[in-house]
């Protein structure tokens, strides 16, 4: 099954200022790409590439003075199937998780762990380890927050998510993040496409987030904002939560003049 992806993001910029833009599909992914028409700035300027991290390719560039556009268009081929269901996943002990993994079962920015532990514990402490505290975790988000572009708040934690009962995706994942941490499921932050394929078109297009819980010694993907099998899921980033997979980070004002993003299905690279 073949996806065509991309964005067409502009903003402006009272004097030039350096960024660093993360929006490239993930290395394991590169092979699967069929077509691409590569990044592209307007006005056209140098920039330079870097791995993170966790991992994830950052594009570094400075934008000049006045409205600056930045583009991309690829294929990729992934698979017809949604999200895989595996209820059988069981707990990996602590004691046995590699070394790279153990951040992920620890507080962060947006993920505050020690004011969500008790709750945490006295919700989800008697229901069955594995796959089904997962999916109980991410069943409860997915009824506690209503989803409300309108309500989208770039400063609003995992606690206050609980709160305030609204958000966007990255807030549904950051809460179901920060519940899993808090009952030892080391779990990620996931960045990506996810287009309306099988399911009704909702509106614009927007880069989704989600998450990725370490079971069974590997990662395996939840949506407590769907919360849903979905098709064509395309992995920009990991990190531990949004903070760590900024789209664009400026070190500097900037003002979004325009923002489309697209992956729909398509019957050939062409």
């Amino acid at each position: 099954m073949l996806i065509k992806f991309g964005y067409d993001i502009s903003v402006s910029c009272a004097q030039d200022t350096p960024m660093i833009a993360m929006m490239s599909v993930r290395d394991e992914l590169r092979d699967d790409l069929r077509w691409q028409s590569g990044v592209s700035t307007v006005p056209a300027t140098q920039g330079s590439s870097y791995r993170d991290l966790w991992g994830n390719t950052c594009r570094r560039f400075i934008a000049p003075a006045g409205l600056f556009t930045l583009r991309s268009d690829q294929v990729i081929e992934v698979t017809a199937a949604p999200d895989p269901y595996k209820p059988w996943l069981v707990e990996t002990p602590i004691s046995d998780l590699p070394d790279d993994v153990l951040i992920y079962l620890l507080g962060s920015r947006y993920c505050e762990t020690d004011r969500l532990s008790q709750m945490a514990w006295d919700m989800f402490g008697t229901t069955a380890p594995g796959h089904a505290r997962v999916q109980a975790i991410c069943d409860y988000v997915h009824n506690h927050i209503r989803f409300d572009y309108m309500n989208a708040r770039v400063t609003r934690t995992a606690f206050e998510g609980w709160q305030d009962r609204t958000g966007v995706c990255r807030d549904f994942a950051h809460l179901a993040i920060a519940l899993c941490r808090c009952m030892n499921l080391p779990t990620r932050y996931v960045n990506g496409y996810l287009g309306d394929i099988g399911v009704p078109i909702t509106g614009p297009m927007d880069f989704a987030a989600w998450m990725e819980v370490f079971l069974d010694g590997a990662w395996h993907t939840f949506d407590p904002r769907n919360n849903t099998p979905r098709i064509g899921r395309i992995v920009v980033a990991y990190g531990r939560d949004a903070a760590d997979v900024p789209l664009i980070h400026s070190f500097g004002t900037h003002i979004l003049q325009n923002f489309k993003v697209w992956a729909q299905q398509v019957a050939d690279a062409g």
